[in-house]
């Protein structure tokens, strides 16, 4: 992987680059889509490429590796293959779904033990065994294993937590190079900044993750329900820490809003449910504020989704037609309204790439997050 640094923001710490790997160029700041299960909810893979248009998209390790299994996806050739996307992948190492399943699993020094969601059947996932597991999946970056704090976190607990986190990181690396890549491509491994909301625990961690010297950094534990304003406190301790001349993944995040105030912290990448999420729910994200679609008031609104047409759906339907598919509960509706997020979100970011290398991101992102916190 190689990264290019191409443009800093002079009125914030925003940074436009490319990542180039053998899946192809990333140009950053990016969203990536959730793929969770080898699929972006609700879209075709030739929409997804076409329409929305990502450089990248995110496959998730806990869900891949229980359905349909490691095995499958190493007899079709790897998750490229399996789904065919031709594009960059990334995988998450799971660390966040273990999290999810406080009532099912038991963490120890040594792994986690877990229960499926699915059937209920006993596994466990160690640093040295997710390594494995995501060589076998084939994205074209991987994640360090590690263990995301909840929120509120007690001190002490955050503390140790991380400390954890840290053991497993040097056993994901010295692991790793006892296990080559498959499929003829290169992976790249990301290791990932915890600490929850303490500050001096952020700082040993980006120290001790910047200290690993790895091709790229994240952050994880943030967006797990503590206020924007402790995220974006977080965010920039971290990235003052986590070397410029790498890209900053912040994992999970999150509003339209979020992306935009972190990317002027120095982040680089995101990713998030919430506009797959929030679009079967019936909530669309635009320039000019969210729209509850299910709400009376577009009922005879025969104006198009999005005017600003950033995917063919905003043009194509109305808002009257996508309000009665989702009064109807017809599942046209839902992929209609996630095909509009995810291609405003990809606008959205594109959009701050040009501002940074134009020089006005951050007039022009004080504006947008003003405009955004309408409700229409």
């Amino acid at each position: 992987m190689k990264f290019d640094l191409l443009a800093k923001d002079l009125n914030s710490k925003a940074r436009a680059g490319s990542i180039t790997t053998d899946h192809g160029v990333i140009e950053t700041p990016i969203f990536m889509p959730v793929g969770t299960v080898a699929s972006v909810k609700g879209v075709h893979q030739r929409e997804l490429k076409e329409e929305i248009n990502p450089d990248i998209i995110l496959g998730n390790t806990y869900h891949l590796y229980l359905r349909p299994q490691t095995a499958i996806l190493e007899k079709a050739g790897g998750l490229h293959k399996f789904m065919n996307w031709d594009r960059n992948i990334l995988t998450d190492s799971g660390g966040y779904q273990v999290y999810s399943l406080s009532a099912n699993r038991k963490i120890k020094e040594e792994g986690v033990k877990f229960k499926s969601h699915i059937d209920g059947s006993l596994h466990f996932f160690t640093p040295e065994n997710v390594m494995e597991i995501q060589r076998t999946i084939g994205a074209d970056i991987i994640m360090a294993f590690d263990e995301c704090t909840p929120y509120p976190c007690d001190y002490r607990y955050a503390q140790k937590s991380m400390k954890m986190t840290h053991r497993w990181l040097d056993r994901c690396i010295n692991h790793l190079e006892k296990v080559p890549t498959k499929y003829g491509f290169d992976q790249t491994f990301f290791p990932i900044v915890q600490g929850s909301t303490y500050k001096d625990l952020r700082q040993q961690s980006a120290e001790y993750i910047a200290n690993s010297g790895q091709q790229g950094n994240a952050i994880g534990g943030l967006s797990v329900g503590e206020p924007a304003e402790e995220m974006y406190a977080m965010t920039e301790v971290v990235c003052e820490i986590l070397p410029e001349d790498k890209p900053r993944y912040l994992m999970g995040v999150g509003t339209p809003i979020n992306i935009l105030e972190n990317i002027a912290l120095g982040i680089d990448m995101f990713d998030c449910v919430m506009p797959t999420r929030n679009a079967r729910n019936g909530m669309l994200f635009t320039a000019n504020g969210t729209i509850n679609i299910k709400n009376k008031k577009w009922e005879d609104d025969f104006s198009p989704v999005d005017e600003m047409g950033h995917t063919f759906v905003d043009t194509e339907y109305t808002k009257a037609y996508l309000r009665h598919l989702f009064a109807a509960n017809e599942y046209l509706g839902k992929q209609i309204a996630t095909i509009h997020n995810l291609g405003f979100y990809m606008w959205l970011v594109r959009e701050a790439r040009k501002h940074i290398l134009a020089g006005d991101f951050r007039s022009w992102k004080d504006m947008m997050v003003k405009q955004m916190s309408q409700r229409l």
